[in-house]
């Protein structure tokens, strides 16, 4: 009877067991987290098996210790129940050893095992099984009990057939979430590479710096939290901290704050700044700096504060900060190296920006005094013209042109660099006396202009020339120099929208050199004989390219004789033009127009290509060889282009070497002389000779001599007029000069016996005036040559 209930008791416990395990197999399907796995192990399995102490530990193979993640104890604890020891190493108790050999134990005294550790209710027995997915120990489940020999082969077949199917879930699991935290790093590592693109491109197309830091702050937070988040520059140069965008509690204030120099020595950016090294501070580790006197608290304290340094210049330096008050929100190292990232970016588009506001400074304004320049002044001039549309009635702008009065002087006798100190501190006077509405531009050398917007009475433009008067009145030290400064001013206005920028500066202009003309300091008003001017001065433009066209211009040729024979060596040639309805236009009256719009390229090479079809003709006739020498501007001594154009001239006309010789005005400055010697050095292999014409009358010529390759000196006939009865000093001066240099000299205007009988007893060379001929058509200059004059 007792064997058979044994028997029946046995099949009892083995068909509860084989339900426990279906059980389990079904509900594994269900479980799909860890958690929940161990917690239907320990409640629902090995509670059945009647266990009443169960620990569930997982492996960490790298540091070689098993963690508590589940547990299971005596009822009316059980729910709160955890081991005492909730990490073991492997080489710890029996349940490391379980651990390192991968194999179960079941103990049924533990008192007499050398191994066990016992926990605050120590047991008696000891059931331990590990969790093995392919060789690879996961963890150990280990149960005590109170009761010696409590634990069965039974026990112990049930347990190592959970722990089998329980690790095989925990590997699935594990893969699952691998996999699923795989992906979702992909997800994130596209996301922030495709963030990281729109930042890099935000930076190369950003314009406008509000724009892009409001665009910049949108995609960051679709990275990393940033409800509070800004950007603040920092300019050493003022010592002030421009937080230029703002996000609070995810609103932009859109409006720029500025931390005065009081209040930023106490803040955390200012620490940043200075440490130049990224802060990442939890609420405790901000009060940590807090305390040790780096900053102090402005503002409330966030539960989280990264921040990032960036430079953008030597000047320019900034910080990027996002700051969280939400407890959950801590930022990280990863979230720095992204802000990192950015700050590198909001660095590149501020250098790019400033560079472009660089550029663009330059652009509008002058190198030298930082003024605007003509460009700027004519965008100002139009907009204002516009603007009377909506101005009262009585309201005009005044436009003063001014020209410094004999700067040119002082530039030639003591230097550029002196002229330019000059220039500069005479701009800042005449700064300190300009209303702040008003537009102070250089338009060129030494001639500037002031735009007075808004006229309501003309007094105003008195005022503004009485200060510039007063401004100027007292002389200026310039590098050890006292120099008196004054300015020719003239002056235009404007009062009706359909009127021109460019006509106002034309305007403003001719009134500048009516001024000038009438002496030093002058001013004068433009008024209706200057627009009279001005309209003859335009239909000269308008006409001068149709008389190159049309051959409407002619060479007159004055000869130039020896003075001791009065043998004639040559000719220069001038020009005379038949206008075809005005008559005869003399030179006065548009070389300088000519000069001043840039005609004078054309109409020179128009004139030496007549010169050199002269030449040709003459000596086709069989004439004998004569030099020709024609006046060119000093503008063709800006480009190495001109070489080529007097080769061609030369090579056209089949001209014999020498023919042709180019005078220059002293008064015509070259402004790049080693460029204008290269271009004399190319005529050289056709014997071309340069002329300097005027000599004595500025302060170029001597300059000019010492580093220009010229051949000939013209001697001004200023100073012929006053030879009497003996040689001007000045006379023999230059001639001394030129004997000394081995230069040619020629004497012109020569008009009366006199003059001619006192250069014969000079070293002078040549001669040419009305004594012996005025300027003749080419006809009658060939008839010259054939005897002395």
């Amino acid at each position: 009877m007792s064997y058979k209930n044994n028997a029946s008791r046995a099949l009892e416990i083995k068909t509860d067991q084989l339900s426990i395990i279906n059980q389990f197999s079904s509900s594994l399907l269900q479980l799909d987290t860890l958690d929940e796995l161990f917690e239907y192990v320990t409640t629902h399995v090995v509670n059945r098996l009647g266990f009443v102490d169960c620990v569930i530990y997982l492996a960490d193979n790298n540091a070689y210790t098993l963690n508590q993640v589940a547990s299971m104890g005596i009822a009316h604890a059980r729910d709160k129940y955890q081991a005492e020891r909730k990490v073991i190493r492997f080489s710890e108790g029996i349940t490391g050893a379980v651990a390192t050999t991968g194999k179960a134990v079941v103990i049924d005294d533990v008192t007499k095992d050398s191994r066990y550790i016992a926990d605050e209710r120590p047991a008696q027995s000891e059931l331990c099984v590990p969790l093995i997915y392919k060789e690879q120990v996961l963890g150990v489940i280990d149960c005590e009990h109170p009761i010696k020999g409590y634990f069965t082969n039974a026990h112990l077949e049930i347990l190592t057939t959970v722990a089998h199917l329980l690790s095989a879930k925990i590997n699935q699991v594990n893969t699952v979430n691998n996999l699923q935290k795989t992906v979702e790093q992909l997800n994130n590592a596209q996301k922030l590479e495709n963030s990281l693109l729109q930042i890099a491109n935000l930076t190369y197309k950003a314009n406008d710096l509000d724009t892009f830091f409001e665009a910049l702050h949108s995609i960051i937070n679709n990275l990393l939290r940033a409800d509070n988040f800004f950007i603040a520059l920092y300019d050493k140069k003022v010592d002030i901290l421009d937080l230029v965008y703002i996000v609070e509690e995810g609103i932009n204030t859109k409006t720029h704050q500025k931390i005065s120099k009081e209040q930023l020595k106490d803040t955390a950016s200012y620490y940043l700044l200075q440490t130049e090294q990224t802060l990442l501070l939890n609420k405790d580790a901000f009060q940590s700096h807090i305390d040790n006197g780096d900053f102090k608290m402005v503002g409330r304290q966030s539960e989280s504060w990264l921040g990032v340094p960036f430079k953008t210049s030597d000047r320019i330096s900034g910080v990027i900060v996002v700051q969280s008050y939400d407890k959950t929100l801590q930022y990280n190292e990863h979230d720095s190296a992204l802000l990192t990232y950015v700050s590198r970016q909001i660095s590149m588009a501020i250098d790019r920006q400033l560079a472009r506001q660089e550029l663009e400074h330059k652009a509008l304004h002058d190198e030298l005094t930082g003024l605007a320049n003509r460009s700027l002044l004519i965008e100002r001039i139009k907009h204002a013209i516009l603007r009377l549309t909506r101005a009262k009635k009585s309201t005009s702008h005044a436009l003063l042109y001014l020209d410094f009065d004999r700067f040119k002087s002082i530039n030639d006798s003591l230097g550029h660099e002196v002229g330019d100190h000059f220039l500069i501190k005479i701009c800042d006077l005449i700064k300190s006396t300009v209303r702040s509405t008003d537009t102070f531009a250089r338009l060129g050398g030494d001639e500037f202009a002031i735009f007075m917007e808004n006229i309501t009475h003309k007094n105003q433009v008195n005022e503004a020339l009485n200060r510039i008067k007063s401004a100027l009145s007292k002389p200026l030290n310039v590098d050890s120099h006292l120099l008196q400064a004054s300015t020719s001013i003239g002056i235009a206005y404007t009062d009706n929208i359909n009127d021109k920028a460019y006509i106002l500066l034309q305007q403003a202009d001719a009134a500048m050199y009516e001024a000038k003309s009438t002496g030093r300091g002058q001013v004068k008003f433009f008024n209706n004989t200057m627009r009279k001017k001005l309209k003859t001065h335009a239909d000269i433009e308008n006409d001068l390219q149709h008389g190159i066209e049309h051959n409407e211009f002619e060479l007159y040729f004055q000869p130039i004789f020896t003075i001791t024979t009065s043998e004639v060596v040559g000719f220069e040639a001038l020009v005379r033009w038949h206008h075809p309805k005005k008559g005869f236009v003399p030179p006065n009256d548009f070389i300088p127009i000519a000069e001043t719009t840039g005609q004078i390229i054309n109409l020179d090479l128009h004139l030496l290509d007549l010169a050199a079809q002269q030449i040709s003709n003459w000596h086709q006739q069989g004439h004998r060889f004569l030099k020709v020498t024609v006046n060119v501007s000093s503008r063709h001594f800006a480009s190495l282009d001109f070489v080529a154009q007097i080769h061609s001239i030369y090579n056209k006309y089949q001209l014999p070497l020498g023919s042709l010789c180019l005078e220059i005005t002293e008064s015509g400055l070259i402004e790049n002389l080693e460029l204008a010697t290269q271009i004399i050095e190319g005529l050289s292999p056709l014997k071309v000779k340069l002329c300097l014409d005027d000599f004595g009358t500025g302060y170029s010529a001597l300059g000019y001599l010492h580093q220009l390759p010229i051949h000939i000196l013209k001697i001004d006939k200023s100073f012929i007029d006053h030879l009497q009865d003996s040689t001007n000093p000045l006379v023999e001066a230059i001639l001394s000069l030129a004997q000394s240099l081995k230069l040619e000299v020629v004497a012109e205007g020569i008009e009366t016996l006199e003059q001619l009988a006192i250069l014969q007893s000079t070293a002078c060379d040549y001669g040419q005036g009305f004594l012996k001929s005025k300027p003749v058509t080419a006809k009658e200059a060939i008839l010259l040559i054939n005897k002395p004059l």
